[in-house]
């Protein structure tokens, strides 16, 4: 699968952006998407992941109450709605797919980079003060 980001801007601190990733090959609704960011300097972080028909969802505490992950299957897109933006969330945005096995009860392997096949290209977030 291909992955395309897009949506990221400038943006105040306390506003709001909405990402997008749409994705391009086949049986979208078969992978995990998940989305992570990069900051200059900084190892890229786990953000937000949906499972495969969008029963479970997860959140970095950082972003917790402020982040909304959704995907619309039929339009092979996944979301990631921000609120009450901070400067300490400027970061290029990176959305990822994996098709391996979906979120469970158990294991929250989905929040470790590594474990996602596809990566998009990136988007960049910067909150101004």
């Amino acid at each position: 699968v291909q992955l395309q980001a897009c949506g990221g801007g400038l943006v105040q601190a306390r506003g709001s952006l909405r990402l997008s990733c749409a994705a391009s090959g086949r049986a979208f609704s078969s992978y995990v998407m998940g989305w992570f960011r990069q900051a200059p300097g900084k190892d890229r972080e786990f953000v937000a992941a949906i499972s495969r028909s969008s029963s479970r969802t997860d959140y970095a505490d950082s972003v917790k109450g402020r982040v909304t992950i959704s995907r619309d299957n039929a339009k092979y897109t996944v979301y990631l709605h921000m609120n009450s933006l901070k400067p300490e969330d400027t970061a290029v945005y990176y959305c990822a797919a994996d098709n391996s096995r979906n979120i469970g009860t158990g294991s929250n392997w989905y929040r470790r980079r590594g474990e996602y096949n596809y990566w998009g290209q990136g988007t960049q977030v910067t909150v101004s003060s």
